[in-house]
């Protein structure tokens, strides 16, 4: 049977059809899976959308809100709590995407609106990529 992540990751990433220098291969199918219009980068909304199928992954309870634990490895207990703009000690979908959307600004260096494969090998792009993986 196949879980739930995996099944949402086959659906974000794609066949590893070649490999960029310094991006793992599980990165690299993951920028391809990312970028929808195939133009070599990944826009704002391309994050977006695949935030949101992530959030729905990781909602373990289907409450709404992801806890320290269901984002445990992708950012760290000083993260969660700036990223916590509410402060009751999760994150809501709002929260989770604002901070999707602060990760991809802070890894689009050129500031052209998208994130291409060496962008995403920043510090702050790698940052980004723990959200959407």
């Amino acid at each position: 049977m196949i879980s739930r992540r995996t099944a949402i990751l086959a659906a974000i990433g794609t066949t590893l059809a070649g490999s960029i220098p310094g991006l793992a291969a599980s990165d690299y199918e993951l920028l391809k899976g990312l970028d929808g219009n195939h133009d070599g980068a990944v826009d704002l909304d391309e994050a977006t959308k695949a935030a949101r199928a992530v959030f729905e992954m990781i909602d373990r309870d289907g409450d709404g809100r992801l806890t320290r634990h269901e984002l445990s490895g992708r950012l760290s207990v000083r993260e969660l709590r700036a990223a916590d703009t509410d402060h009751d000690g999760t994150l809501n979908i709002v929260e989770y995407l604002a901070l999707v959307a602060a990760r991809f600004h802070a890894a689009d260096g050129d500031v052209d609106g998208t994130l291409t494969a060496g962008e995403l090998r920043s510090k702050a792009g790698r940052a980004l990529l723990r959200l959407l993986k």
